[in-house]
């Protein structure tokens, strides 16, 4: 997919008033994505993308050199605020933004990458995935 239809279809799925919306929410979830996965996944990931999209895997990913190649562990909730932060949304917008990202994504990027992708991801990552919320946890009733 290149550059341009991808804005276009993250501007869509995403409800962004303007490309540069859906561009700041491409590069804040590649960004964040980029910081869970190995490195391999990573420039797997990157050769997958449109040229300008690229770097995006890799720009957060400063770290000292002894970690460097190692994934981070963070869950859900704050991949949403990260997404969020480097975004300049709020995070109910980051949530939305994040999961369109990743329905283009599943478009633009081999099945088998994304597969690979996937599984380096904790269970609770099949939210952002699918698009589909968890489940909410039933309030105990106090009687």
């Amino acid at each position: 997919m290149e550059y341009n239809e991808l804005v276009k279809r993250v501007q869509e799925q995403a409800e962004a008033a303007a490309p540069d919306e859906a561009e700041a929410a491409i590069k804040a979830v590649l960004g964040t994505l980029g910081e869970m996965l190995s490195a391999r996944e990573r420039r797997h990931l990157a050769t997958q993308l449109p040229k300008s999209m690229k770097d995006s895997v890799t720009a957060w990913m400063e770290r000292p050199p002894k970690e460097k190649g190692r994934p981070h562990r963070f869950g859900l909730e704050e991949f949403y605020q990260r997404v969020a932060a480097r975004s300049d949304v709020r995070y109910p917008t980051a949530v939305k933004r994040s999961q369109a990202v990743m329905r283009v994504l599943r478009e633009a990027v081999a099945p088998g990458e994304l597969a690979d992708i996937f599984r380096e991801l904790p269970q609770e990552y099949e939210e952002l995935l699918t698009g589909i919320p968890r489940s909410p946890v039933s309030p105990t009733v106090v009687e």
